[in-house]
Order: structure tokens, then sequence, then C-alpha cells
């Protein structure tokens, strides 16, 4: 809450010395921020690390049964999903990003770019160094970034309410600990276990549908009557038989 409240004087203040100093905020590059700044607008047929950050945002818009390739290419699939975002918080939909779109964007992260809903620590009770699992410590917390990002906007479809992660990256220590599969995406740090709070586990089983994840498991699967589980796997594979999926 103080983070937050810190983030909303700095970019008080800053407005404040624009209006004084007669500053015109362009496209792309409305204010500096704490985690990346665009610095320029983006639409389909541009590439770069820009384009790569953006993705990295809009992965939770990807649309049913999607994923958003994070690939630095603005093609068709960024830009619907672009869209999409841009709809879901009154912008104008013109699945082209500049300056109204990058503020919501700055509005929605914190400094180390996480979304403000969520973080690291949430993503990781095994460890603080993101080590020891399937995959390399920068890997699992680039992973657990994305889930984040697309976990975030899971809670926006459902009205800003709280969304309770239970279990996130794991190594294989924590995994065997707490009798996972040996094969689970845990390991990958690109996985999130929800518990039951505002919504059911279903109503997230279901919403998780449409914001970019390739695996959702729930009530009625074998192992997953207390949680929503959801992850990045290769393919698809959804099943909660309780909810109907």
């Amino acid at each position: 809450m103080l983070r937050r409240t810190a983030r909303l004087v700095a970019a008080f203040v800053m407005i404040l010395s624009g209006a004084f100093l007669g500053t015109v905020a362009t496209a792309g590059t409305a204010h500096a921020d704490g985690c990346y700044t665009w610095t320029r607008t983006l639409a389909p047929g541009a590439s770069g690390a820009d384009v790569t950050q953006l993705q990295i945002r809009l992965g939770g818009y990807a649309g049913y049964g999607s994923v958003l390739a994070v690939d630095g290419s603005f093609g068709p699939a960024t830009e619907a999903a672009l869209k999409r975002f841009q709809s879901a918080y009154g912008l104008t939909a013109d699945g082209v990003a500049g300056s109204s779109t990058y503020n919501k964007l700055y509005a929605l992260q914190d400094d180390d770019c996480t979304p403000i809903h969520f973080s690291y620590s949430e993503l990781n009770d095994c460890n603080t160094t993101w080590s020891g699992g399937a995959v390399s410590a920068a890997t699992a917390k680039a992973n657990a970034l994305r889930t984040m990002w697309k976990l975030e906007a899971l809670r926006h479809a459902l009205g800003d309410q709280p969304i309770t992660v239970t279990s996130g990256f794991r190594s294989y220590a924590c995994n065997e600990a707490v009798g996972g599969a040996s094969n689970s995406r845990h390991l990958y740090g690109d996985a999130a276990d929800l518990g039951a709070g505002p919504h059911s586990l279903c109503t997230l089983a279901k919403q998780a549908r449409y914001h970019g994840f390739r695996g959702i498991l729930g009530p009625g699967y074998p192992g997953h009557n207390d949680h929503t589980h959801l992850d990045h796997r290769d393919s698809q594979f959804w099943s909660a038989p309780t909810c109907g999926i």
C-alpha cells in the first residue's frame, strides 16, 4: 500500500512539474516509469524489444483458447490483444499503442515490472533465488512475470476483486515436499494455484480460458478439488469436470 501511495504521489508531482514547465507529452513518452518506458508509438508491423515488453503485458488478453506469442513482432494477434486490453480499460480500441495505452500500463505496474496486484513473493514461497527447478532461475522468474500479467487480466475481468495465489514456483525439493507431480509446471515457474475467495474455483477456471493459459486444472480433476491450477504448458490441456470444462 505504501509503495502504491508513493508512486501516486510521484506521478502527481510529475504532472505538476509538467504543467509549470510547459512540458507537452508526446505519444509513447507520457512520463518516465520506474520499470520500463516506451519511447515510440507501436502499430502493426513494428518489431523490437519494446514490442516484446508490450506483449508480456498483453498476455492475458489473447482471447478464448489462445496464447499470445512473446516474439517482438507486432502482428494480428498482438493487435487483437491490444484492442481487448484497450476495451477492457475504456480506451479507444484502435490497436495502436500510444500514450493513453502506455499511461494505463504504467498505472498497472510497479517499479519491478510486476502488475500492481501481484508480486514475485506471491509467485514463489519456495526460495528467494528461483533456483533448483527445471529451468534456470532467470527463466523461472521471467515465466512467473508473464503469469502475473495474465492473472492481472483475469482479476480485472472478474471485477478487480482479489485473487489468492496459493502456490507458484517450486524447486525440485519444494515440489517433492508438497507431493507435486514429477513433471509439474511449477518447476518451470509458469504455474499458479489459485484458492477460492470472492470467486469460486469454477469461476476462476472458466474465466481463465480467455487469458492465455494452456493448462487449466480444477475441481473434478484428481487432486484439484481445493484449488484451480493454471499454467503455460506446450499444448492445451483443460480439465475441471465439476465446472463443465
